[in-house]
């Protein structure tokens, strides 16, 4: 019997090349883990999808990825079983069959990403893998004013890598949000896609907003610019972490 299995999958991106499985490296994937995991627990290969190809460095708190198994295995069996044979930086949180059709990323509707960083004077050893560290103080205020104008179907060409060139550039952003609970801010930025590095990019042009490099109202202008050079520096992977992937109906 043929099911398709859906996982939410939570892990720590430090020592990782990403999500997705590099075949002209030794560095190790997380889909490529979870794959492995998969072939010692059913005794054959499964092909992971993803719903979203994190980059080397970032981490997720709920991705989503499905597989075909023929297997009668319980699904407990199979979360239990799978944690068993992943290193203790992966983890998977839940395991459901879903309809036959159903494609972790395509189905996709949209993607919720937070960004964290440690404001204060004196860096944090505890936070040093899941926060970027920013000594100087950060004009909050500044940094919620220009996030609202993020939100929106509009073209973030100026948000893209510089190195990769989509030939369609606009998504809508439904939410772009600055909380800061001192000294933590995280930055909440919810998408139907993102373009390579749109977060960081986006986060690190917040970071010039708060030093007082930007003004708030100079972000509609980078947005027009449709160059990378108008935008601020990329923001460092390790503060950036997937936290839902949404379906319909949005759940």
């Amino acid at each position: 019997m043929t099911r398709n299995i859906r996982l939410t999958i939570e892990y720590d991106g430090s020592r990782f090349c990403g999500w997705q499985t590099q075949r002209r490296t030794r560095r190790k994937t997380v889909q490529e883990e979870v794959e492995k995991a998969g072939r010692k627990l059913f005794g054959k290969k499964i092909n992971l999808i993803g719903a979203g190809r994190t980059d080397s460095g970032v981490h997720a708190e709920a991705q989503v990825a499905n597989f075909r198994v023929d297997s009668r295995l319980p699904l407990r069996n199979i979360k239990k079983g799978l944690n068993s044979h992943l290193p203790k930086d992966i983890a998977i949180l839940s395991a459901e069959d879903v309809k036959s059709d159903f494609h972790a990323r395509f189905d996709a509707r949209e993607k919720l990403y937070k960004y964290t960083i440690i404001n204060r004077k004196v860096r944090s050893p505890l936070l040093k893998r899941h926060a970027a560290f920013i000594s100087y103080d950060l004009d909050i205020g500044a940094m919620k004013k220009a996030a609202r104008h993020f939100v929106g179907k509009k073209d973030f060409r100026s948000f893209q890598a510089s190195d990769k060139k989509e030939r369609h550039s606009v998504r809508t952003v439904t939410k772009c949000d600055v909380i800061s609970r001192h000294p933590i801010v995280d930055i909440y930025i919810q998408a139907d896609g993102f373009l390579y590095n749109m977060v960081r990019n986006i986060v690190g042009t917040l970071i010039d907003v708060g030093r007082g490099r930007t003004k708030p109202e100079q972000v509609k202008k980078i947005l027009f610019k449709r160059h990378r050079s108008a935008a601020g520096q990329t923001a460092p992977a390790k503060g950036l972490c997937l936290v839902k992937v949404l379906y319909q109906p949005l759940i």
